[in-house]
């Protein structure tokens, strides 16, 4: 698999907040989702008691937010 790394002035370009992790620029919606899908997680399965329900809503989160965060851009 081929990877491609945009330049700084393409970085500069895009005006996506983004955040240094282990030397990877990671947009800030990326890890807005993930802790947004833990939260959910860890909720449902304390209130629900189920951990399949638990996952899928907080797969279902995290997607939303994701897919809002492109729609806006």
């Amino acid at each position: 698999m081929a990877v491609v790394h945009p330049t700084q002035e393409q970085r500069t370009r895009s005006r996506v907040a983004t955040v240094d992790i282990a030397g990877t620029a990671w947009p800030v919606y990326k890890l807005e989702a993930l802790a947004a899908a833990l939260v959910t997680t860890l909720l449902v399965a304390l209130i629900v008691g189920s951990v399949q329900t638990a996952v899928l809503a907080g797969a279902t989160v995290a997607a939303l937010r994701w897919i809002l965060a492109l729609v806006r851009r």
